[in-house]
């Protein structure tokens, strides 16, 4: 079980390399999905995007905490502060050059 979760990171993060609007559309689906209550997908899910696009290095230098750090934060089992984890959005953020705007739905 645990090689097809490597396998399907590996092909998620390939692609993110390869595509920068699907890099895009899964830092806001990162983004939704810790706003709606899904904080370890969201994690993980970011995780893959911060491993092909900015890689955790430059996370550690931009965000000022380790990479070992950082690597623990984005794991199943990370527990980031609130703090660490807008570091790590806005870093990601800002490398892919794209601006997050949040809209509520009401549902009836």
């Amino acid at each position: 079980m645990n090689e097809m979760i490597v396998d399907s990171s590996e092909t998620i993060q390939a692609r993110i390399k390869k595509d920068r609007a699907f890099a895009e559309a899964l830092l806001r689906e990162a983004a939704d999905m810790f706003l709606n209550g899904e904080a370890e997908a969201a994690r993980l899910l970011l995780r893959d995007v911060v491993n092909a696009t900015v890689g955790f290095e430059q996370i550690a230098v931009e965000t000022k905490r380790p990479s070992k750090s950082v690597h623990r934060m984005l794991s199943a089992r990370g527990n980031p502060t609130m703090e660490s984890l807008s570091a790590i959005f806005s870093a990601t953020r800002k490398v892919l050059n794209i601006r997050f705007e949040t809209n509520t739905v009401h549902h009836a």
